[in-house]
């Protein structure tokens, strides 16, 4: 080995974290999806260029430390799984899970088979492992789509509980292949299947009691804070690794079990633990997609042949699409989600992993067409990531199944004028959602046919609420400066700290060193004075909220007129730019954006 190995490895692991972010910025930012510039980053550094190799650089150690950090990003996975989510989505869940699984792996592994020609075994092992789709690459895609709270439950769900199952039938599927036993003789009966069985219930109890212990630790104060993160992570990683000494994928089950318990306890301060754990997982999954794609030999790429390709194009078109055709056959799922689903099936992280160590072990033991596992799966991934993740957004708004592509505001606290200004942002086709916890101070908003949701926004009932009518941005609007700080300061993880406003609590109160903290509160809406008696005094005096398509003269003044309180911009498809004294470069309207300000009465004429 030569002595500048480790530095050498060290400068790309060190490469690959700042690609990995860049990425996803970037991504953020062109609003594309993140997974393909990701695996497009890999194909470029590995078998582009040469940079990475890591499988070569690393070693064996390459292969562990993956699986140890798919873990991370299944058990992340599992803690999106609330129960209660099933309410709308059980039976589509059940089907695209326990019922589509099978019909799948059976349709793969025939296409494999007379598409492909692959020997049969080497076929069904192509059919288990195209069964599952990856977590890794779903939860970011919704997470931007918009979709409706049902139709982003099914695809959540499959593609999280299927992540392990996918794993350990292919794990059956390989040691069945490796010791030459039809699946119809009395071993498989006798040891396979009650292997199966046992390390399956082995890994849902070694899920479900550690989670137990963790809520007895967080609700008795026997776990400070700054530990409570490590202990879920380093507990997560315990439990992957002895499940799977057990059994190959048995460790997937017991981290998406041991996530969903937790979740399902309702510990508190779960939430905030878990929000903390995405930006690890971002982190995670940015680099596995390098390091996973570098890794690709340009001999594996130098397999994908007219068969390999057909056979790709077969499993998106007919297998996918016919498999959740006959699994959703007599559901109440609608023909829109069955067509969106059948069509939305990415593949991920975990089909990358599984291919990689099982072709090289099924080749070994003699079959030939082994070496065609690794180029068929990374076909299916390549292709499904780059026509599933572009498409997914455009399709599901073409099928009315997401809400608005447009910057949506969320207006907490109903009052007169606040009905005004949300009164004002519909009638300019400005997706909007007025928020209280009183049923009467909606009931002026419901008849003008504004959106609105009665929840009080600091329990869990409504905070989940709101995340089913998505919010890009949030004006807290109630009387009580307080309470509009502490709307602002919970919510800011999920919308961002700089979406999240409030009106003025008083000047007295904003003083940055006595008064309320920046991270405890909302950024101020217009000028410091503008609290809520002068909205409701001016309200009553005959002022008004008005939108209107900006000039090139509006444009420059915007914001420095007297006389008038603007208060916003909205630039379409792009974002909403809500004016705050506390910008230090605020951003300015250009001539096409929607103005949005509160003017006085027109002056009567004086009859002679």
């Amino acid at each position: 080995m030569p002595p500048n190995l480790p530095y050498d490895i060290f400068i790309g692991i060190a490469l690959t974290f700042g690609a990995g972010i860049l990425a996803q910025w970037v991504a953020w930012k062109l609003r594309l999806p993140a997974i393909v510039l990701l695996f497009t980053i890999g194909l470029i550094v590995g078998p582009g260029l040469g940079l990475l190799h890591p499988s070569e650089s690393m070693g064996w150690v390459f292969r562990p430390l993956v699986s140890l950090l798919v873990a991370i990003v299944v058990f992340e996975g599992g803690m999106a799984l609330d129960i209660r989510q099933l309410r709308d989505a059980g039976e589509g869940v059940m089907r695209l899970t326990l019922v589509a699984l099978p019909i799948n792996w059976v349709l793969g592994s025939l296409a494999a088979h007379f598409v492909a020609h692959l020997e049969w075994g080497t076929s069904l092992l192509f059919g288990a492992i195209i069964v599952v789709t990856g977590p890794t690459v779903i939860l970011p895609l919704l997470r931007s789509a918009k979709l409706k709270p049902r139709l982003a439950a099914f695809l959540r769900w499959e593609a999280i509980v299927n992540d392990p199952l996918g794993a350990i039938l292919a794990a059956v599927v390989l040691q069945l292949l490796m010791l030459h036993v039809d699946v119809h003789t009395s071993v498989f009966f006798t040891h396979t299947l009650p292997d199966l069985l046992s390390a399956t219930a082995l890994s849902i109890a070694a899920g479900i009691a550690p989670a137990y212990m963790i809520r007895t630790l967080f609700v008795r104060d026997l776990m400070p804070e700054i530990l409570k993160m490590p202990a879920l992570l380093s507990l997560a990683l315990v439990i992957f690794s002895a499940c799977n000494t057990e059994m190959e994928g048995a460790g997937l089950i017991a981290v998406t079990v041991f996530g969903m318990a937790l979740t399902n306890l309702h510990i508190p301060g779960i939430a905030e633990l878990r929000r903390n754990k995405e930006s690890l997982v971002v982190l995670v999954v940015s680099v596995l997609f390098i390091l996973l794609t570098a890794d690709l030999q340009r001999g594996a790429l130098a397999h994908l042949s007219i068969p390999i390709m057909a056979l790709t194009f077969v499993v998106l078109f007919a297998v996918r699409p016919l498999g959740i055709f006959l699994a959703t056959l007599g559901s109440d799922m609608t023909w829109r989600e069955r067509v969106f689903v059948g069509w939305i099936a990415p593949r991920g992280i975990v089909a990358a992993a599984v291919a990689g160590a099982s072709g090289i072990r099924l080749h070994d033991s003699g079959y030939h067409s082994a070496d065609l596992i690794m180029p068929a799966v990374f076909g299916v991934i390549a292709v499904t990531m780059l026509l599933h993740g572009f498409s997914l957004r455009p399709l599901a708004r073409s099928m009315k199944l997401s809400f608005s592509s447009e910057p949506a505001l969320a207006i907490v606290g109903a009052s007169a004028w606040s009905i005004n200004l949300a009164a004002t942002l519909k009638a300019a086709s400005v997706p909007i959602l007025m928020v209280d916890s009183r049923a009467n101070a909606l009931m002026p908003a419901a008849r003008q046919k504004i959106s609105v949701l009665r929840a009080e926004l600091l329990s869990r009932h409504g905070q989940e609420a709101l995340e089913e009518r998505p919010a890009d941005y949030l004006i807290s609007t109630t009387a009580d400066g307080i309470y509009n700080g502490m709307i602002c300061g919970h919510l800011a993880p999920a919308l961002g700290r700089e979406r999240v406003f409030q009106i003025s609590p008083g000047v007295a109160r904003l003083d940055l060193y006595h008064g309320l903290s920046r991270d405890a509160r909302g950024k101020v809406l217009g000028e410091p004075a503008w609290n809520f008696m002068l909205f409701e005094s001016l309200f009553g005096q005959g002022w008004r909220f008005s939108a209107q398509p900006a000039t090139e003269e509006e444009s420059e003044t915007f914001g420095k007129r007297e006389n008038r309180l603007d208060l916003m911009f909205i630039r379409r498809k792009t974002g909403i730019f809500i004016l705050s004294a506390e910008d230090q470069t605020p951003a300015t309207p250009v001539e096409g954006d929607l103005l949005v300000f509160m003017t006085p009465p027109e002056p009567q004429p004086i009859e002679g």
